[in-house]
This record gives C-alpha cells, sequence and structure tokens, in this order.
C-alpha cells in the first residue's frame, strides 16, 4: 500500500476523487451553520427581552429570582429589583431571563365564580334523573349494546 502511495507521488500522477473528504467539508460546513442560527436566535431573544424591560415591569433572572425593577442603568448595564417590599439587588442586565406577565394582562381575562351551586351539577341534556338510577345490571346491558363494554 505505501509502495503504491510512494509510486503515485514520484510518478506526478493525481489522485482519484475521494468522496469522504466531500462530505466531510459538508457536515462542517453545516455545523457552522447551525452554530451561528443558534447563535443569531439567542441574540434576537434577547434582544426582545430588553425591549420589554421597563420600570414597574416584573422579571425572573437566569437564576430564579423574581423582582420588580425599581430603576434601569443602561451605561452600567444594570438593574435594580425590588424582590420584596424594601429588598432591593442590583444584577447586571443580561441576567433577565424573561418578562413575567403584568396584572394588567391578568385582569383583562376575569375568573367568573358562580354564586351559587349551578357549577357543580351537570349541564348535560342527555343525563335524566332515569340515567342517575339505572341499576349495575342495567348499566352492563346498556354499555353492551353500544359496544363498548366489557368483552366475555
Amino acid at each position: 500500500m505505501n509502495d503504491f502511495v510512494l509510486a503515485q507521488a514520484a510518478t506526478g500522477e493525481k489522485a482519484a476523487f475521494d468522496p469522504t473528504m466531500l462530505i466531510m467539508l459538508a457536515a462542517f460546513a453545516l455545523l457552522i451553520f447551525m452554530m451561528m442560527r443558534g447563535k443569531k436566535k439567542a441574540a434576537k431573544a434577547q434582544e426582545e427581552i430588553r425591549s420589554n424591560l421597563a420600570v414597574g415591569a416584573e422579571v425572573m433572572t437566569q437564576f430564579g429570582l423574581y423582582g420588580t425593577i425599581a430603576s434601569i442603568d443602561t451605561d452600567e448595564n444594570k438593574i435594580v429589583l425590588e424582590v420584596s417590599p424594601g429588598s432591593f439587588v442590583t444584577v447586571h442586565s443580561q441576567v433577565v431571563a424573561k418578562v413575567v406577565a403584568s396584572d394588567e394582562a391578568v385582569a383583562e381575562a376575569p375568573v367568573v365564580i358562580p354564586d351559587d351551586a349551578s357549577s357543580l351539577t351537570s349541564t348535560n341534556t342527555e343525563a335524566t334523573a332515569t340515567d342517575l338510577t339505572e341499576t349495575p345490571e342495567e348499566s352492563l346491558r346498556r354499555l353492551n349494546d353500544e359496544g363498548k363494554g366489557p368483552k366475555a
């Protein structure tokens, strides 16, 4: 084998086309493309988060700390968060992972709580009083007629 390679080099013949080199180059190009695409997506997401930052917005940091923005210093990339009444924490602006939905957005979709027990009863029009007094044998017979009962 080595003699053949040395003989090719000595005679000046060109090596045959190697498809594995082409496959390796294509895989390398794909890898670089995917890495750049991921970085671009992350930068876009971070920019979207930064555009939503405002004093009074509730945010969550990358390490799970929730707080309300008290002040933003864009020159030094610092954000002061109020984590509880009277407790302030200064963090770098890049540690903000997401802006939590504000109270106004939650207030737009009010929760309806009924003032009586009507929500506890069935609103199914097919259910009648006779269905509720059905014996177990009648239930098995009805389910077998519908094809949903146990197979014997």
